[in-house]
Protein backbone atom coordinates (compact mmCIF):
# COMPACT_ATOMS: atom_id res chain seq x y z
CA UNK A 1 0.00 0.00 0.00
CA UNK A 2 1.28 3.50 -0.73
CA UNK A 3 0.34 5.99 1.90
CA UNK A 4 0.84 10.06 1.77
CA UNK A 5 1.79 12.03 5.06
CA UNK A 6 1.81 15.63 5.99
CA UNK A 7 3.81 16.99 8.48
CA UNK A 8 5.57 20.23 9.03
CA UNK A 9 8.97 21.36 10.66
CA UNK A 10 9.26 24.87 12.37
CA UNK A 11 10.96 27.28 10.40
CA UNK A 12 13.61 28.32 13.04
CA UNK A 13 14.55 24.23 12.93
CA UNK A 14 14.31 23.68 8.76
CA UNK A 15 18.40 23.21 8.64
CA UNK A 16 18.07 20.89 12.01
CA UNK A 17 15.70 18.77 10.05
CA UNK A 18 17.51 18.18 7.16
CA UNK A 19 20.46 17.45 8.95
CA UNK A 20 18.66 15.39 10.67
CA UNK A 21 17.91 13.11 8.19
CA UNK A 22 21.49 13.17 6.94
CA UNK A 23 22.37 11.16 9.90
CA UNK A 24 19.37 8.68 10.44
CA UNK A 25 20.36 5.29 12.55
CA UNK A 26 20.97 2.53 10.67
CA UNK A 27 19.11 0.67 13.70
CA UNK A 28 15.79 2.51 12.75
CA UNK A 29 16.06 1.97 9.05
CA UNK A 30 16.72 -1.24 9.44
CA UNK A 31 13.25 -1.35 12.11
CA UNK A 32 11.69 0.37 9.25
CA UNK A 33 12.49 -2.17 7.09
CA UNK A 34 11.46 -5.08 8.88
CA UNK A 35 8.27 -3.57 10.00
CA UNK A 36 7.23 -4.47 6.02
CA UNK A 37 8.31 0.00 4.86
CA UNK A 38 9.75 -0.85 1.10
CA UNK A 39 10.24 2.85 0.98
CA UNK A 40 9.88 6.36 2.34
CA UNK A 41 10.59 9.68 0.40
CA UNK A 42 10.20 12.95 2.10
CA UNK A 43 9.72 16.21 0.08
CA UNK A 44 9.95 20.16 1.34
CA UNK A 45 7.85 22.91 -0.14
CA UNK A 46 9.18 25.91 2.66
CA UNK A 47 8.19 24.24 5.92
CA UNK A 48 5.78 22.34 4.59
CA UNK A 49 6.89 18.01 4.21
CA UNK A 50 5.15 15.74 2.57
CA UNK A 51 5.64 11.87 2.97
CA UNK A 52 5.37 9.08 0.71
CA UNK A 53 6.08 5.42 1.87
CA UNK A 54 5.39 2.05 0.55
CA UNK A 55 4.55 -0.73 2.72
CA UNK A 56 2.63 -4.06 3.00
CA UNK A 57 0.17 -2.53 6.02
CA UNK A 58 0.20 0.76 7.18
CA UNK A 59 -1.19 0.12 10.99
CA UNK A 60 1.33 -3.39 11.44
CA UNK A 61 4.43 -0.75 10.32
CA UNK A 62 3.31 1.90 13.02
CA UNK A 63 2.65 -0.78 15.78
CA UNK A 64 5.96 -2.39 14.81
CA UNK A 65 7.71 1.07 15.32
CA UNK A 66 6.11 2.79 18.53
CA UNK A 67 7.74 0.93 21.06
CA UNK A 68 11.05 0.73 19.63
CA UNK A 69 12.98 2.21 21.68
CA UNK A 70 15.00 3.90 18.56
CA UNK A 71 12.16 5.42 16.87
CA UNK A 72 11.43 6.74 20.19
CA UNK A 73 14.27 8.36 20.70
CA UNK A 74 13.95 9.66 16.80
CA UNK A 75 10.30 10.94 17.67
CA UNK A 76 11.85 12.41 20.77
CA UNK A 77 14.47 14.43 18.40
CA UNK A 78 11.82 14.73 15.54
CA UNK A 79 8.76 16.46 18.33
CA UNK A 80 11.92 19.31 18.96
CA UNK A 81 11.64 19.58 15.04
CA UNK A 82 8.36 19.81 13.89
CA UNK A 83 4.80 21.51 14.32
CA UNK A 84 3.22 18.92 13.35
CA UNK A 85 4.58 15.57 13.65
CA UNK A 86 4.02 11.38 12.49
CA UNK A 87 0.80 10.11 14.80
CA UNK A 88 1.84 6.90 15.73
CA UNK A 89 -1.34 6.14 17.65
CA UNK A 90 -3.85 4.22 16.75
CA UNK A 91 -5.63 6.82 14.82
CA UNK A 92 -2.75 8.10 12.79
CA UNK A 93 -3.20 4.70 11.05
CA UNK A 94 -5.50 6.61 9.32
CA UNK A 95 -4.32 9.92 8.95
CA UNK A 96 -2.54 9.06 5.60
CA UNK A 97 -4.01 11.66 2.95
CA UNK A 98 -6.96 11.23 0.58
CA UNK A 99 -6.02 10.27 -2.78
CA UNK A 100 -7.73 12.90 -5.27
CA UNK A 101 -6.73 12.07 -8.36
CA UNK A 102 -4.37 9.75 -10.05
CA UNK A 103 -2.86 8.42 -13.42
Amino acid sequence: MRIALHTRVRADRVDAYEQAHREVPAELTGAIRAAGCTSWTIWRSGTELFHLLECEDYAALLAALEKLPVNIAWQARMAELLDVVHDYSDEGADAGLPVVWQL
